[in-house]
């Protein structure tokens, strides 16, 4: 094991309902952070409550954390989530160029879905609010496309995609420290560096890319990611500042 972040907690399950219900149920008696690990999940969600396929070989993991920071703030962890899993993805396999970050929260691996994530906000109801971050990748099986929604963009896993096998507890030893060190860069410098590095690796900017809320949906150029986290979108009808979307390209 890597240096494992200093005061964070490590709880490994072989089977469990999901790791963001258990943080939810441990959240009152832990006090800093925790990585919880499932080898496999017989009720995960992902975005919207919707269903997240779990299969046994796969990473199934919540980070609970408890940022000293504003409401608005928390959500800037997605993007703190997503450079710590691309750093571990490029660490484990040494293919930097075949990893993207797609706008809000998702890794794609040559274009096609391979780890999403998800963020859900607690609150004590004494002013301490904690932030469950949930992270799935799949790194030995994907979902059948009959499981995907409409538009949805096409799944990827890491075994069957570059042949590459790692085990679920090998991508947490180095996401802890990975995700450690962006949230250090976070709290020391503000969302900028983040930002930056972001930036450095999103998916289809400068593109055509359709934003689809509720039943409404806008097609333009993605411009950028703004000071706060929202994309910025420019449409026929003027430029769109989008803060909640599904991104289909």
């Amino acid at each position: 094991m890597q240096d494992w972040p200093l005061g964070t907690q490590r709880f490994v399950f072989d089977t469990i309902d999901s790791t963001m219900a258990e943080a939810r149920r441990q959240a009152p008696a832990i006090a800093g952070a925790a990585w919880f690990l499932a080898h496999e999940q017989t009720a995960g969600t992902g975005r919207r409550g919707r269903a997240w396929d779990s299969q046994k070989g796969n990473f199934a993991a919540s980070l609970l954390i408890r940022p000293n920071t504003t409401p608005d703030q928390l959500a800037l962890r997605s993007f703190v989530a997503a450079l710590a899993l691309y750093d571990t993805l490029v660490a484990l396999t040494g293919r930097e160029e075949v990893f993207t970050l797609k706008w809000p929260n998702d890794v794609l691996l040559r274009g096609g879905k391979l780890a999403g994530i998800l963020l859900e906000t607690l609150n004590d109801g004494q002013g301490h609010p904690a932030l469950i971050i949930g992270i799935g990748v799949n790194l030995a099986n994907m979902p059948s496309p009959s499981k995907l929604e409409e538009r949805a963009i096409g799944p990827q896993s890491l075994a069957q995609s570059l042949g590459v096998k790692v085990s679920p507890e090998t991508v947490l030893d180095t996401l802890a420290v990975r995700f450690d060190h962006w949230e250090h860069q976070l709290a020391t410098y503000g969302f900028g560096p983040i930002r930056t590095a972001w930036l450095a690796h999103a998916a289809n900017i400068g593109k055509t890319i359709t934003a689809r809320m509720g039943d409404r949906s806008i097609t333009g150029t993605f411009k950028t990611v703004d000071e706060t986290g929202a994309l910025r979108l420019q449409a026929p009808d003027g430029l769109h500042v989008i803060t909640a979307a599904d991104i289909s390209f």
